[in-house]
């Protein structure tokens, strides 16, 4: 039993020297990103294009009423406004943000901000 528990000590003592020296050595840390910034809309064909969630709902002007649906993506878009007094309760970088377009269906309204993926800053200002 002597022998058995002088060999624990000394097996434990070598371990506890060997750790220090783990721990100590500098480690070199790689920032963690969680997100990414998305790509900017972009001008083709006298539109801009944007990458843009499918399904997503286009409304009518005063942006109560569902005018249509926008099945496809990218799809493409005229202009874009802030309006803090219509805000789209959809979040994002640009909550107060309507971008116009006209719907699959043909109708013309405004998708809210938040359905697009694409950076919509590039945009004109509509006026």
């Amino acid at each position: 039993m002597k022998r058995t528990a002088s060999l624990i000590t000394s097996t434990l003592s070598a371990a506890l020297l060997v750790i220090p020296a783990v721990t100590t050595q500098a480690v070199a840390a790689t920032p963690v990103t969680t997100s990414t910034q998305a790509a900017d809309c972009w001008y083709s064909g006298s539109h801009w294009w944007c990458n843009n969630r499918p399904g997503a709902p286009v409304y009518r002007y005063g942006r109560d009423i569902v005018v249509g649906v926008m099945h496809s993506n990218p799809s493409w878009f005229l202009c874009r406004i802030d309006d803090s007094d219509r805000p789209t309760g959809g979040g994002g970088p640009h909550p107060n943000r309507w971008v116009e377009t006209q719907a699959d269906n043909g109708a013309w309204g405004w998708m809210k901000d938040s359905d697009i993926g694409s950076e919509t800053d590039p945009l004109p200002v509509c006026g």
